[in-house]
């Protein structure tokens, strides 16, 4: 438990911006979730505008720093190698 003033206000502050990450990683993940599905169905035209907002979504937990860079390169690298491999 906090003791002072500024410990408790650190927590609230902690707690919400927790909840707001928690928030952009979830529509993240839910994003690359459809894509996933459209891959899945083998269905190249759902999953390339799937893919849009995929990468619009990873691209922003990437700015504002929930996810690493390089993690966020990963993501949108594995879901474009898989459309090309349904599009063949």
């Amino acid at each position: 438990m906090a003791n002072t003033k500024q410990a408790t206000k650190r927590i609230g502050v902690n707690e919400n911006a927790r909840l707001r990450n928690q928030a952009v990683k979830s529509d993240m993940r839910s994003a690359i979730k459809s894509v996933e599905t459209a891959i899945h169905e083998k269905n190249a035209d759902a999953a390339k505008e799937a893919l849009t907002d995929a990468v619009s979504k990873i691209d922003k937990a990437v700015q504002k720093n929930i996810i690493h860079k390089n993690n966020g390169d990963r993501k949108k690298s594995s879901l474009m190698t898989q459309i090309n491999q349904i599009a063949k």
